[in-house]
């Protein structure tokens, strides 16, 4: 049996790092799917569903083979129980940062792995606490151009990391994509984990 080609779904540049921690070789295809939430949807159901879209959507440009794998993620924040999106510009960014300042909120995560035969999926939920946040600071956090394309309107693993005064959970699911549980759902397929890792840099050594 050929090996499984495996796709990441996401055009996202944080993902592509983090999976590449993982120690797998993949290609990269953003989706394109209707984002809207639903009437009365909860934020799990939400992100579950938009990262299951995200696969499907990759299953049926590769519905001929049977030797793909898609990878596809979606990361949302919720604060009050209500879903956070990316912010249209530097006022919705500003209100977003001071809705977060001084309190805690939900970071969720959904991977989704799959086949044309087989399908997988798990969420990472992470609680993350800001510091106090000044208007001024977060105007200026939206000048850096960090909060553009971010749920939350923020970056964990750039300059906002000094607003994060507490975080329970997952840094990486924090950033995208949670690399514990995404480890888990890949060695079901016989890919990733450290024993894989591991043999590559020995091949490497050994050349």
């Amino acid at each position: 049996m050929s090996p499984l080609k495996i796709i990441l779904a996401s055009a996202s540049p944080r993902r592509q790092q983090l999976l590449e921690q993982l120690g797998v070789s993949f290609a990269v295809e953003s989706q394109d799917i209707d984002e809207t939430i639903a009437s009365e949807e909860s934020p799990i159901d939400y992100v579950q569903r938009m990262a299951n879209g995200k696969a499907e959507s990759a299953l049926q440009k590769h519905a001929v083979s049977s030797q793909t794998l898609i990878l596809a993620a979606d990361t949302i924040v919720v604060c009050d129980k209500e879903v956070m999106g990316k912010p249209s510009d530097q006022k919705a960014a500003i209100e977003m940062l001071l809705t977060l300042s001084g309190r805690e909120h939900h970071v969720l995560s959904a991977v989704t792995v799959a086949t044309l035969s087989e399908k997988h999926f798990i969420i990472s939920d992470s609680t993350v606490r800001f510091r106090t946040i000044s208007p001024e600071e977060a105007k200026l956090y939206w000048l850096t151009g960090e909060p553009v394309g971010k749920a939350g309107g923020y970056g964990i693993q750039g300059r906002a990391a000094v607003f994060i005064s507490h975080l329970e959970g997952s840094y990486s699911g924090v950033m995208g994509l949670p690399l514990f549980e995404t480890a888990q759902l890949l060695e079901r397929f016989g890919l990733g984990g450290l024993h894989q890792t591991a043999a590559k840099s020995e091949g490497v050594l050994n050349e």
